[in-house]
């Protein structure tokens, strides 16, 4: 029906021109197409210029990887696995759930910067990341656990009217240890295997929880590695990802305990981000200092590093708050 509307439009187009001169014409031909793409819904050039739902999948899996190996630091597992997820989710033209993955590590070892990663090749365009990428603080949006009946309202309001405007759409919870008990399980039927509820298919909607829970037990078994003289390299994945899934459903304090979404496998994938050692401190202060404009200066770099790597007290191996305050060092110390 689209395709006979336009070819009619284009047919009227000569009837009108047809006393112009042969530049006018064509101007006039090149002015109707443009409209007429800028006005059609979803069409390429509205996507290239204007804001646009990522309807076709066009997430650059390998830009991600770059971006994942250039970046972040020190977090081989994750960025495995977040990678081997992603790729195998863009390939699937009709999923039956959507994609559910849950970070979990100390302040400061990446998992905001992992998501914001993800935002940024999912939807290039700052505008269209403004609209069709939607972030949560619990601290923020959901302070009142008294409140949770509304809460579990408008949270599912929202998720509906986003995924109805835009199926691709990415959702971001952070600070999901702060989130009062039973709210998260109110999304529940939206993570689920079915074909669409209401007539809204939220297949193709991407769910990223961000929890500082588990991270002390991520450090106890990445601690007991190097007492063992073992590398981060050989602590073994599937060990942490069974280990992450007990703990946070037991952990009061997890965002998830006794949550549905852990009982009924919901969550598709327990990612854990590794306690930052010196040598990933330093090359987060190399790349603020890089981004700051500045010389690198290794006396510098150093000295930063060493005064942050604090835990635990009698090794130092780690630093607590990750690179978490690795700018304001910066700042201060140049």
């Amino acid at each position: 029906m689209k395709l006979l509307n336009m070819a009619g439009f284009f047919a009227l187009v000569p009837t009108l021109v047809s006393a112009l001169e042969p530049i006018t014409t064509s101007l006039a031909f090149c002015g109707a197409a443009v409209m007429w793409q800028l006005f059609s819904p979803a069409s390429w050039l509205k996507c290239r210029f204007l804001e646009c739902c990522n309807m076709k999948d066009t997430l650059d899996i390998p830009a991600l990887q770059m971006a994942l190996e250039q970046k972040v630091f020190g977090q081989h597992l994750a960025t495995q696995v977040v990678l081997k997820a992603l790729n195998a989710y863009s390939r699937d033209k009709q999923p039956r759930k959507p994609l559910v993955m849950s970070f979990h590590g100390w302040t400061g070892t990446g998992k905001s910067f992992v998501s914001k990663i993800i935002a940024q090749n999912l939807y290039q365009r700052h505008e269209a990341r403004r609209r069709f990428v939607h972030q949560y603080d619990a601290v923020l949006h959901f302070p009142h656990a008294e409140h949770i009946k509304q809460y579990k309202e408008q949270l599912q309001n929202w998720i509906r009217g986003n995924v109805s405007v835009c199926p691709r759409s990415l959702f971001i919870f952070s600070e999901m240890d702060q989130m009062p008990h039973g709210l998260i399980d109110s999304i529940m039927p939206y993570l689920s295997d079915r074909e669409a509820i209401n007539g809204v298919y939220y297949g193709k909607a991407i769910f990223l929880f961000l929890n500082n829970a588990g991270g002390d037990k991520i450090t106890e078994v990445a601690l007991d590695h190097w007492r063992r003289q073992k590398g981060r390299e050989e602590i073994p994945l599937t060990d942490l990802q069974s280990m992450l899934s007990a703990e946070i459903f037991n952990n009061r304090n997890s965002g998830f305990w006794n949550s549905k979404l852990i009982q009924k496998n919901l969550v598709d994938y327990f990612i854990p981000f590794l306690p930052l050692e010196y040598k990933h401190v330093k090359e987060c202060i190399q790349e603020e200092l890089r981004y700051q404009g500045h010389q690198e200066d290794e006396d510098l770099v150093i000295k930063i590093a060493l005064a942050m790597s604090d835990y635990p007290s009698e090794d130092r191996i780690y630093s607590s708050k990750g690179c978490k305050t690795v700018a304001s060092k910066v700042n201060l110390d140049t």
